[in-house]
């Protein structure tokens, strides 16, 4: 009996304890005095490249939505900005201009109602024509791989400002969020040259002419780049002869300039030297580092012209 009296009056003493502890572990926070800010959440990412080879008709097109505690109603300006960047081997990155300008603003008015969520929606469309002008730039002074840097700043109908600059890296680039206020917009050259042709051999080194056909493979994850089924364009069979076999030479496509690249099973590298280009025949000669060479007159298949672009 002696124990259990003891051990009670510890139960009770417990109790009291925690009771007066209450207050500490249950603090009484105003969430309703808490600030909320808000963000752009992207819907659709429309149009996020600029085509090289056809800028008159290239934009960057967006479906933003505004996120805050008004459903997108403390929205009053959504400003677009930019700016131009070239990586330049050997020096870095080159800003035009040094920081991004205006060249389009978003009203309130433009964020719409819809049909799957809550929250108003708005497009945002630069053509390129639009973007290429605002950096003070022309469409001469423009290359395969430069990159439009787009940024959207937010300012609401309380005075406050929200952009890539304050945006946490959470609302950034979680999937939920989505909204990093910052999208780059690469100038791309599109190439699609994968394909079997048929050509002529027009020379070779050991003088022969002869009609074959090749296989241009694409590279994957590398655009722009064929892998050779032959990087001799059949001369090694029709002047030794000698298979091909495991070589590994690539023609690349740069903006419309062919190089090429790799090496046979020999070790030994290739180039090549454009000569012309027509919607039917790419010609070019071929050569390697061990004295081989050979020009070669490629045709182009019913449906599939030759690029004009190809240099």
């Amino acid at each position: 009996m002696k124990t259990l009296k003891y051990s009670f009056g510890l139960l009770a003493m417990a109790v009291i304890f925690l009771s007066s502890c209450r207050d500490f572990v249950e603090p009484n926070v105003p969430y309703k005095d808490f600030d909320t800010g808000a963000y752009l959440r992207t819907i659709a990412r429309t149009s996020t490249t600029l085509n090289f080879f056809d800028l008159a008709n290239s934009k960057f097109a967006l479906t933003i939505e505004a996120v805050d505690k008004e459903d997108g109603k403390t929205v009053k300006t959504v400003e677009v900005r930019v700016r131009h960047r070239r990586l330049i081997p050997g020096v870095g990155l080159k800003y035009t201009p040094a920081t991004d300008v205006l060249v389009k603003t978003l009203q309130a008015s433009d964020f719409k109602s819809n049909t799957t969520s809550r929250f108003l929606r708005a497009d945002i469309v630069v053509t390129a024509a639009e973007a290429i002008a605002a950096v003070g730039l022309t469409n001469a002074g423009i290359s395969g791989g430069d990159v439009f840097e787009f940024r959207l700043v937010l300012n609401d109908k309380f005075g406050r400002v929200f952009s890539s600059t304050n945006v946490t890296t959470n609302v950034a680039g979680a999937p939920f969020y989505d909204s990093p206020f910052q999208y780059p917009v690469s100038v791309v050259c599109p190439s699609d040259l994968a394909g079997t042709y048929a050509y002529d051999a027009l020379e070779t080194f050991c003088g022969k002419t002869f009609s074959g056909s090749i296989t241009w493979t694409a590279v994957s994850g590398t655009p722009g780049a064929y892998t050779l089924s032959d990087g001799t364009f059949g001369a090694w069979n029709a002047c030794y002869p000698d298979p091909w076999g495991n070589g590994n030479v690539r023609i690349n496509d740069a903006c419309g300039k062919l190089t090429m690249s790799g090496a046979d099973k020999y070790g030994d590298s290739y180039s090549m030297t454009f000569k012309s280009a027509t919607a039917t025949v790419l010609t070019f000669e071929w050569k390697n580092t061990y004295g081989e060479f050979g020009t070669v007159a490629v045709k182009s298949n019913a449906g599939k012209p030759w690029p004009a672009t190809l240099k």
